[in-house]
């Protein structure tokens, strides 16, 4: 690329200021958050690039590494209305659409049903422990999440924008889990695993949280300043290599595709679909809008080709035998791919 190209050429001035404003409002995001959350700063950046993407978020992790603390935390930094689900084997799918009660109506004695909401309706959803439920509740979820409205009994109701379902999901190898469908997996942008902290902020966790004192936060953004700086990420120029380059890291994950490296062949049994294409593109623009950057590049494609590939990734019996994981494959193609 000519050393004299300058991206902020590609946008509008308008443009050009708001990214500067989005990077500020980032940090102010941080730096509020950070009076809550110790540590996690690459989950918290991932967590932000979902939302301003317009983009679903899977937290996992083992039990108390504040992944609630830190959805609930967001949902406040944000101007928006916030509800929890706490999943357990027993919750029904009408427990998160709502459903229809019959009401007196007040004329003649008549009865009427009446939609009671559910409490999927909000800007932001927390769907706690998400995999502890069965496939059959969690598919109540799948239109909300892809479509933005509800069906009940033959009527749609649509959600409020700004909608994001951000949830957590312990380790499927721990007792009373369900695996998720594959169909629900896909319609998360980002799977964010979630890791014990070091040593030092253990320490401050220990300090900082065991004592009288505690924070509010602030609200930064309400509903309509998140939205128009999801229409600004979606703005943010692509230059034609970095789609080329998606399309050829995604095809590389399906082992029936000739240009699939003999080792994913060897252990991958399904590889990505074109949503993650989407995905990878709208991650790294607005990663790079986060950054103030005026232009997505390769390193923003790189950042977040692990959270949007891996739980796209299903691996065969002879990856499970040989220890590979789903997020090895993809880190060992994304090395692969730049060393080529």
């Amino acid at each position: 690329m000519d050393s004299t190209f300058d991206p902020a050429h590609q946008l509008p001035p308008d443009d050009v200021a708001a990214i500067d404003e989005l990077g500020k409002t980032y940090q102010a995001l941080r730096e509020e958050l950070g009076k809550i959350i110790i540590g996690q700063d690459d989950v918290i950046e991932r967590l932000a690039i979902c939302l301003f993407a317009r983009g679903h978020a899977l937290l996992m992790g083992v039990p108390g590494l504040a992944k609630t603390l830190l959805v609930s935390s967001v949902a406040q930094t944000f101007d928006l209305t916030f509800n929890r689900i706490q999943f357990t084997p027993d919750l029904m799918p009408a427990d998160i659409t709502g459903t229809d009660i019959i009401q007196e109506s007040g004329v003649g004695g008549r009865r009427e049903f009446e939609f009671i909401k559910g409490p999927v309706f909000a800007n932001i959803v927390l769907a706690d422990e998400i995999n502890r439920a069965p496939a059959k509740t969690q598919s109540a979820m799948l239109e909300a999440m892809q479509e933005n409205k509800v069906t009940v009994l033959g009527h749609t109701y649509p959600l409020q924008p700004p909608f994001f379902v951000l949830a957590t999901q312990n380790p499927i190898e721990q007792e009373g889990t369900y695996p998720l469908p594959e169909a629900q997996l896909d319609r998360f942008m980002f799977l964010i695993e979630v890791d014990y902290p070091s040593a030092d902020e253990e320490k401050r966790i220990a300090r900082e949280t065991t004592g009288t004192a505690r924070h509010a936060l602030n609200h930064l953004l309400d509903g309509q300043k998140v939205l128009a700086y999801q229409q600004l990420v979606r703005r943010v120029p692509v230059p034609e290599h970095l789609y080329e380059y998606a399309v050829a890291m995604v095809r590389k994950t399906r082992p029936g595709q000739p240009e699939s490296p003999q080792w994913i062949k060897d252990t991958v049994g399904w590889g990505a679909g074109p949503r993650a294409v989407q995905y990878l593109i709208l991650g790294a623009k607005s990663r790079a809008a986060l950054r103030g950057a005026y232009m997505a590049s390769l390193e923003d494609i790189e950042a977040v080709a692990s959270s949007v590939l891996t739980h796209r990734v299903i691996t065969n019996f002879a990856a499970e035998s040989q220890g590979m994981t789903s997020k090895k494959i993809i880190e060992r193609l994304i090395k692969e791919m730049r060393d080529a």
